[in-house]
């Protein structure tokens, strides 16, 4: 072996090297980052666990935290975008429900056979996608038409799932789940399994390889990434995560209904917390679910002017913010980070 190709082994080493280190780091960085927003949020009832109605709607923050976390990571991750984010949480909702209250499976293992119908929806999708070379236009309205379609079914289909009346939920009544406090730590560990998985899952060969799809798929391809199966993988794993937050969610709340799950009221929201916090970034989905969950008991008052607003936020943050709050705060950090390096040399 000549000198040469001494130094160009250890030079390719210490870069391996240094990207393992930045690698640590940054896991390091974010898991801490998990651990501070767990600590605040667990601290919550502390001020709030008097008020039944100030605890409901914390825990349906946690809910939206859950499927913006789960949309994030198709569509921030993959580029798919998945107007069905409430008809898949649906799924594993009613599917739940309806395996526990009518067939008297345990609950649990009804949630875990709901959550493994929305991995295969969610992963159908992203096969359909694939097969027929559907960009993300076209994505959004496959998603969409079965998102409208779903709920016309839970309004046809009257006996097995209620109608526009509603199902009332009867496993988990007997359960710490349907008390005051414990159903928010309950979701508030749900919150933190995802963000610590999305955290794994960005460090392994998969993470990097829905990152290189996302930057651009021409080239994902050319350096070998078999596109269409990490797709799927983030379709898969994306829907069983809604629809085990719909499930969890049915039955802590006793009674679900068409309404819970439409396309106006869960996906233009998590749209919304997703943009807003930071698109692609871990804890987007925790800051956009806080603001607008705040925003929405704010400003409920006004809430027949509700659409109309989540409407103009959502053009003004694409044309205005496309990376979020974090992404323009990372922005501006770095951009005075060089200006203090050229104004020293």
């Amino acid at each position: 072996m000549t000198t040469e190709d001494v130094n160009s082994v250890s030079g390719t080493s210490g870069v391996l090297r240094g990207r393992r280190k930045d690698r640590r780091v940054s896991n390091l960085v974010a898991l801490t980052s998990i651990a501070v927003a767990g600590i605040v949020l667990a601290l919550l009832p502390i001020w709030i666990g008097d008020s039944r109605s100030h605890m409901s709607v914390a825990i349906s923050g946690l809910l939206f935290v859950c499927y913006a976390i789960a949309f994030n990571l198709i569509f921030g991750s993959t580029g798919q975008l998945f107007l069905a984010v409430g008809a898949l949480a649906g799924v594993g909702a009613y599917a739940s429900a309806i395996i526990s209250d009518r067939l008297g499976v345990p609950f649990p293992l009804a949630m875990m056979l709901a959550t493994g119908l929305s991995m295969l929806i969610g992963g159908g999708f992203s096969w359909i996608a694939v097969r027929r070379s559907l960009d993300i236009i076209f994505t959004g309205i496959v998603t969409l038409v079965f998102s409208l379609a779903f709920d016309n079914i839970l309004l046809g289909q009257r006996d097995l799932t209620g109608g526009e009346t509603g199902l009332v939920v009867e496993a988990g009544s007997d359960t710490f789940l349907r008390q005051q406090i414990p159903p928010y730590y309950v979701f508030l560990g749900l919150v933190l399994i995802y963000l610590v998985g999305y955290v794994l899952l960005h460090s392994s060969h998969i993470g990097w390889a829905f990152r290189a799809l996302r930057d651009d798929r021409m080239a994902a391809e050319l350096t070998g990434i078999d596109v269409s199966r990490y797709r799927i993988y983030a379709g898969v794993i994306g829907g069983g995560m809604l629809g085990l937050a719909g499930a969890l969610w049915a039955h802590v709340e006793g009674f679900i209904s068409p309404a819970t799950f439409t396309f106006i009221h869960v996906d233009v929201p998590v749209l919304l917390m997703v943009v807003f916090g930071g698109l692609g970034m871990l804890m987007g989905p925790v800051i956009g679910s806080a603001f607008f969950t705040y925003m929405g008991e704010v400003l409920a008052a006004f809430s027949h002017l509700r659409l109309i607003g989540e409407g103009t936020m959502l053009i003004v943050l694409f044309l205005l913010l496309p990376k979020g709050i974090l992404g323009a705060l990372r922005s501006g950090a770095s951009g005075l980070r060089r200006r203090r390096q050229t104004s020293k040399r």
